[in-house]
C-alpha cells in the first residue's frame, strides 16, 4: 500500500467529506426519484381537475359560444351542429 504523509490516500480528511458528500448525493437521489416515481404514477401531479364542458354545459351551447365569440365560420357552425344533432 502507498503512503502519502500520514495518510494512506493522501487524501487526508478530504477524501472522508468526500465520501460523506457522495453518500448524502446518492441517498437524497435516491430519495428524489422514488418520490417523483411515485408522484408521477399516482397522478398527484396533475392538480387540473377542470375538464371541457364538466360545468353542465351540453356540445351545443359550447357550439353557440364559439361561433357568438367569432371562433367559427357559419359553415363549421352549421357543420358541426348537424354533427351534434344525429
Amino acid at each position: 500500500m502507498m503512503w502519502w504523509g500520514q495518510h494512506m490516500t493522501g487524501f487526508g480528511w478530504g477524501g472522508w467529506l468526500l465520501g460523506g458528500l457522495m453518500m448524502l448525493l446518492f441517498w437524497g437521489g435516491l430519495i428524489a426519484l422514488v418520490f417523483f416515481s411515485i408522484r408521477a404514477f399516482s397522478g398527484a401531479g396533475n392538480r387540473n381537475t377542470a375538464r371541457p364542458g364538466s360545468s353542465g354545459e351540453s356540445a351545443l351551447d359550447i357550439l353557440k359560444k364559439r361561433y357568438a365569440r367569432g371562433e367559427l365560420s357559419k359553415e363549421e357552425y352549421e357543420t358541426i351542429r348537424s354533427d351534434l344533432e344525429t
